[in-house]
C-alpha cells in the first residue's frame, strides 16, 4: 500500500490564524504578539510532559505566552484555544491536492501533535476523508519523539511511505531519522538548519500529486 502522512495543523489547517484570532479573543489587541511567543511555550510543555492531553498543553502553553508578553489571562479563558481549535480555517489549497492523491491510488493518513476528540472535530473540516489517524494520545508522546511515526508503521506497515508536513523541527527532522521519503510545506519561507533534512520542498500543496 502507499500511503502519504501529513502533518495536520501547519500543513492543513491554519494554527497561525487560529491561535492569533483565538487569542485576540481574550486578549484584544495582543493576538499577534501572543502568537509568537506561543511556539517556543508549546514545545516546552510536550517535552515536560509527553502524556499530557493535548488540550491542557494549549492552555498551559497559553499562560505562559501570556506571561512572557505580561499580557492579562483570567484562569477560565485558558481553554480558549482547545474550545476554538474544530473551527481553525483549513487552507484553501488542501483539499483538491488531497483529492488528487486519493484519485492516484494513495492512502492518506493524519501523524498529529492532537487529542483524539479534538482531532475529531477537525476532521469535520477537512474536505477530503483519511484512512488512518495517529495521535500524540495515541502514542503517548508528541513529535519530534519517533513514537507516533513507530505506532503508524507498526498498525499498517505501509510498503511506500512518503511524510508531508510544514514543521521543520516536529516532522521533517524525525521523518528523516526513519529515512522516510519527505516533503517540506514551507508555508512561512523558512530556512531549514540541515538543507538535507527536506528531501523536497513546496510553498504549499500544489504540485503534491506530480511531484510524487
Amino acid at each position: 500500500m502507499r500511503w502519504v502522512t501529513f502533518d495536520c495543523f501547519g500543513t492543513l489547517v491554519d494554527w497561525r490564524h487560529g491561535i492569533a484570532t483565538s487569542a485576540e479573543l481574550v486578549a484584544p489587541g495582543h493576538g499577534g504578539r501572543l502568537l509568537d511567543a506561543y511556539g517556543p511555550h508549546e514545545r516546552a510543555v510536550q517535552q515536560e510532559s509527553p502524556r499530557l492531553r493535548y488540550r491542557e498543553v494549549l492552555a498551559e502553553a497559553l499562560r505562559r505566552a501570556c506571561a512572557e508578553e505580561g499580557v492579562a489571562l483570567r484562569p477560565d479563558d485558558a481553554g480558549v484555544l482547545a474550545a476554538t481549535l474544530p473551527y481553525w480555517p483549513v487552507f484553501p489549497d488542501v483539499g483538491a491536492e488531497l483529492a488528487r492523491l486519493r484519485e492516484a491510488g494513495w492512502r492518506i493518513a493524519l501523524l498529529t501533535n492532537c487529542d483524539r476528540d479534538l482531532i475529531a472535530g477537525t476532521r469535520r473540516r477537512l474536505p477530503v476523508p483519511f484512512d488512518a489517524v495517529v495521535t500524540s494520545e495515541d502514542a503517548g508522546a508528541y513529535k519530534p519523539d519517533l513514537a507516533p511515526f513507530t505506532v503508524f508503521r507498526d498498525s499498517f506497515d505501509p510498503e511506500r511511505w512518503v511524510h508531508v508536513a510544514q514543521s521543520y523541527v516536529h516532522d521533517m527532522v524525525p521523518a528523516h531519522r526513519l529515512g522516510l521519503r519527505r516533503v517540506w510545506i514551507n508555508r512561512q519561507g523558512e530556512r531549514p538548519a540541515d538543507p538535507s533534512v527536506p528531501q523536497d520542498v513546496l510553498p504549499d500543496l500544489r504540485g503534491l500529486v506530480t511531484l510524487l
